[in-house]
């Protein structure tokens, strides 16, 4: 499992960064639409959908909002109301956490509101990020985010296995721990407080808005691991794909994205980073 986890990141990492460093924004919002719609089968999956004509319903909503959203000429007018919504989302989904799993299996959230959550979502997502890469400095920034998240998510794995001792949420992530999330924050801001003010030029007092928007976004990106989880368990499986040899599906890649492209893109617009 772990030799495959290897080569699946070696195999996919280079075109990655080749892309967000060397194509257009355009090019880049199409390869991540494709993404998004591999995301929108796969959501499907934690929506127990069981028929195939709903499940391609499903994913060719959101490829049509996906070529509405690009091609929309007040997309900067409507964009932050869009991913203000997504970010109220992450904000009240750790209500759920409590009770869990008895308080989801007394009360499942309905079909229609898990399909406008995996719209939303999905959609703001790959907006966000194509906002990032066209902002100056714009592949920059987005790479900025995407290894914001994989600080978070090394740092927690790193912490958590030499200090761990206190569970993060044990009916629906027993492995995360408190010590590891404190971990993984920690590395995040030393990136910020690194990378961050080379990637963004910030001065003065603007150091540590980033800062605090930077652990703000890790933050969003553990709920986001969290809130997965949970939707798996739901669902009763274990990857939400198999598109990723090693490493499951592709949302089971990008749930941290999913929480923290939304937060970081509206914080910069509002902070004016």
């Amino acid at each position: 499992m772990l030799i495959q986890r290897v080569i699946t990141a070696l195999v996919l990492i280079p075109p990655l960064l080749g892309l967000v460093w060397y194509a257009p924004t355009g090019a880049v919002y199409g390869v991540f639409a494709a993404a998004g719609l591999l995301m929108a089968w796969e959501w499907t999956g934690l929506m127990n959908l069981a028929a195939r004509v709903l499940r391609l319903a499903f994913v060719a909503v959101v490829g049509l909002a996906l070529v509405a959203g690009w091609f929309s000429p007040l997309r900067n007018a409507w964009l932050p109301g869009l991913l203000a919504l997504a970010c109220l989302w992450w904000v009240c989904a750790p209500v759920l956490f409590r009770g869990f799993p008895d308080n989801l299996h007394r009360r499942p959230l309905p079909v229609a509101v898990m399909a406008g959550l995996g719209l939303l979502l999905i959609v703001s997502t790959i907006l966000a990020l194509a906002w990032l890469h066209a902002q100056p400095n714009g592949p920059l920034r987005l790479l900025y985010v995407l290894f914001l998240v994989f600080c978070a998510d090394t740092g927690a794995f790193l912490a958590g296995r030499s200090f761990g001792r206190h569970k993060l949420a044990p009916a629906i992530s027993p492995g995360k721990t408190i010590e590891g999330a404190l971990g993984g924050l920690l590395l995040c801001a030393a990136w910020s407080l690194t990378a961050g003010i080379y990637v963004f030029e910030v001065v003065g007092t603007q150091v540590w808005w980033l800062l605090g928007l930077s652990l703000l976004a890790a933050v969003a990106s553990i709920i986001g691991d969290l809130v997965e989880s949970m939707f798996k368990r739901l669902s009763g499986i274990k990857d939400s794909g198999h598109v990723l040899p090693g490493h499951g599906g592709i949302l089971d890649r990008v749930d941290s994205i999913l929480a923290a492209a939304p937060v970081m893109a509206l914080g910069l617009a509002s902070l004016g980073l």
